[in-house]
């Protein structure tokens, strides 16, 4: 198990083939952001050279597999949450005990929370993307490619 960023991992599946997920429900900060070193190294913490098992929820538009990890019997996604290292993805969450986790992680300071200000990833997704205008599609696509390639994000989807 390989960990990309704070909340995609890539694992073998039973063929030995390698598949990338995105953990359901959650969003960590991204590389280059401030805590994603520390989430990605969290998640490597709580999975690495460990069974782990994945729950398939969906697949999305860029192929990686969307789904609920559990590492040696520990719910990767709600440890997320826990440990203070993501936020609870609105857009996507059906679990509501995430917003719980988020809300005793805040509380207590906890990693990401320890910030004054911290920003969600999906904003900061925004900010280093150009906003998408009829002339730019292209620029759009390599800076998207340049996401998933780089930092394992999942750009933003169109409302």
């Amino acid at each position: 198990m390989a960990t990309t960023d704070g909340d995609t991992i890539t694992v073998r599946n039973d063929d030995f083939q390698r598949v990338k997920v995105r953990l359901a429900e959650i969003d960590a900060p991204q590389r280059r952001q401030a805590f994603g070193t520390r989430s990605r190294q969290s998640l490597g913490e709580l999975c690495h050279e460990k069974r782990t098992e994945v729950r398939v929820i969906d697949v999305e538009r860029y192929g990686r597999v969307i789904g609920r990890v559990s590492c040696v019997g520990v719910d990767a996604n709600a440890a997320r949450m826990r440990r203070g290292m993501a936020w609870v993805y609105n857009r996507y969450a059906t679990d509501k005990t995430f917003y719980r986790l988020r809300v005793a992680a805040r509380s207590a300071g906890r990693e990401l929370w320890a910030d004054q200000h911290p920003v969600v990833p999906r904003d900061w997704r925004k900010r280093s993307c150009p906003p998408e205008t009829p002339g730019e599609t292209a620029v759009m696509r390599a800076c998207y490619a340049r996401e998933i390639n780089h930092s394992g994000a999942t750009p933003p989807r169109n409302p």
